[in-house]
């Protein structure tokens, strides 16, 4: 399995990226990867240069660029000519920490959608607080506006995952909405609700509203990608208030709690390690013909390995050649009028 790695996408890179890409290379022994970006800023951090290729760019794209006019202009851009290595077979999936809304471009224009799915969804995993299992939400930020339609495919393209990918049988599929009675919500979320309730073959258990996102109630939860990303953005916000307010409060709270602060330094590196969603691993454009993932542009090394890690998984279980089949011949023949 070959992997393209855009080696120039995240805030630091290439150092970070180089030292994930080395310790997925090392854990597994059936991965090769394509380093696409600055030849020399590469190099000085590849340690072991065991399957790894270094492929020398020119031009990178930067986070405050229009994405869309960024990929269509910058042709030796590290993200782009790696997303082009996909296309042309030369690499079997593309993972970056670079700008979010350049790699949905080049996702859509060079490596293109899947026949059938009108809108691919940005699809992470996410920690259950209260089981201490994960759930997935689509879409987080692919496509502003959506249409009943486009929440439907992505409870197929969830629900295709969650069985695949994390082996549940029957998938508890919820749609975020404002409330939980089925006639909540705008005209579109109404309307993705009869078409999500009238497929038999997804276990769709009706509206959630966000308070429950982290409670465990379902193990997809589709969204627009507007909504999905205020949910994310909110959840992220909450937890890095969280973790700042218990260590000022243990700062503050003299020696009796810096003490008890100490004994519990452990726990609380664990709390954080449950909020901290990337180790499960990256974001994955879901409806294009190949796998496409995105990781925080502030990973760690442990972001980018665990990211490698799924795509991986990704590739070895077939998942996106079996959607094809899937979508094609099963959900749009089945999909409710």
């Amino acid at each position: 399995m070959k992997i393209a790695v855009d080696a120039m996408g995240g805030d630091n890179a290439p150092q970070t990226i180089i030292a994930g890409v080395e310790r997925a290379r090392d854990a597994f022994s059936d991965l090769e990867f394509l380093l696409y970006g600055d030849e020399q800023q590469i190099q000085a951090e590849i340690k072991d240069a065991t399957r790894l290729t270094v492929v020398p760019t020119s031009e990178e794209i930067l986070d405050t660029e229009e994405p869309v006019r960024a990929v269509r202009r910058k042709k030796d851009a590290s993200m782009v000519v790696a997303a082009r290595a996909v296309k042309e077979g030369q690499a079997d999936a593309i993972f970056s920490a670079g700008s979010t809304g350049a790699l949905l471009a080049s996702g859509l224009f060079i490596i293109g959608r899947i026949k059938g799915i009108q809108r691919p969804g940005l699809m992470p995993t996410m920690p259950d607080f209260k089981t201490g299992g994960q759930f997935n939400i689509l879409d987080i930020g692919a496509n502003a506006d959506s249409k009943p339609e486009n929440l439907y495919q992505y409870a197929v393209l969830g629900n295709y995952y969650a069985k695949n990918m994390r082996q549940i049988e029957k998938p508890r599929i919820a749609l975020l909405n404002n409330g939980t009675e089925p006639e909540k919500g705008d005209l579109v979320h109404k309307a993705a609700y009869q078409l999500l309730a009238g497929d038999p073959e997804l276990n769709f258990i009706g509206n959630i509203e966000a308070r429950e996102l982290l409670n465990g109630v379902a193990d997809v939860i589709v969204t627009d990608g507007f909504t999905g990303n205020a949910a994310l953005k909110s959840i992220e916000g909450t937890a890095m208030a969280i973790l700042s307010l218990l260590k000022r409060t243990i700062m503050n709270s003299g020696l009796k709690g810096k003490i008890g602060g100490a004994l519990l330094k452990s726990d609380l590196g664990v709390m954080r390690d449950q909020f901290d969603y990337s180790r499960y691993g990256g974001a994955v454009l879901l409806g294009l013909k190949a796998p496409v993932v995105k990781t925080h542009g502030t990973a760690s090394p442990e972001a980018v390995y665990y990211t490698i890690k799924q795509i991986r998984d990704m590739l070895a279980q077939h998942v996106v050649e079996d959607v094809v089949t899937y979508f094609s011949e099963h959900q749009l023949a089945k999909r409710p009028e």
